[in-house]
């Protein structure tokens, strides 16, 4: 237990030329690409800022978690392109990628991520169709006699 805590504090940020972190977040089918650095809190996501992008403030409100749990609300610019799935599972994934970019951002984070659950790669997705049912679960109705 020791030695993780010192190899943890041992990391150093992974920032690259222009003050970047890079990390890759997923959740359902999609998959998004995001890129964090210092500024004034701008989320861009596809070229479009977040409040176009995602319509539904609940979505906006899943991706500000992250900034809300590690105090650096409007304190870094989010720049990420993300496809694949439904808009659901799109926040999802952006929201994965900033923890972890955050955590590549300032190893100090880690703990406070990890202890919020934002570093885990949620593997829920759709479960599958099944042969001679109408759907994954759903049962063709059934008939005694």
């Amino acid at each position: 237990m020791t030695e993780q805590l010192l190899v943890q504090e041992d990391r150093k940020p992974e920032i690259d030329k222009l003050g970047r972190s890079y990390a890759t977040g997923r959740r359902k089918r999609s998959s998004a690409r995001v890129w964090i650095q210092k500024g004034n809190g701008k989320i861009t996501i596809n070229g479009k800022d977040a409040e176009s992008y995602f319509g539904r403030p609940v979505l906006r409100m899943v991706i500000g978690q992250v900034f809300d749990t590690t105090n650096t609300n409007g304190e870094i610019d989010v720049v990420c392109s993300v496809k694949g799935g439904g808009l659901s599972g799109q926040a999802g994934a952006i929201l994965h990628g900033i923890a972890r970019a955050l955590d590549k951002y300032n190893p100090e984070f880690h703990s406070v991520l990890r202890k919020g659950g934002f570093l885990t790669r949620d593997s829920r997705a759709v479960e599958r169709k099944k042969p001679g049912r109408p759907k994954a679960r759903k049962s063709f109705q059934f008939s005694k006699r």
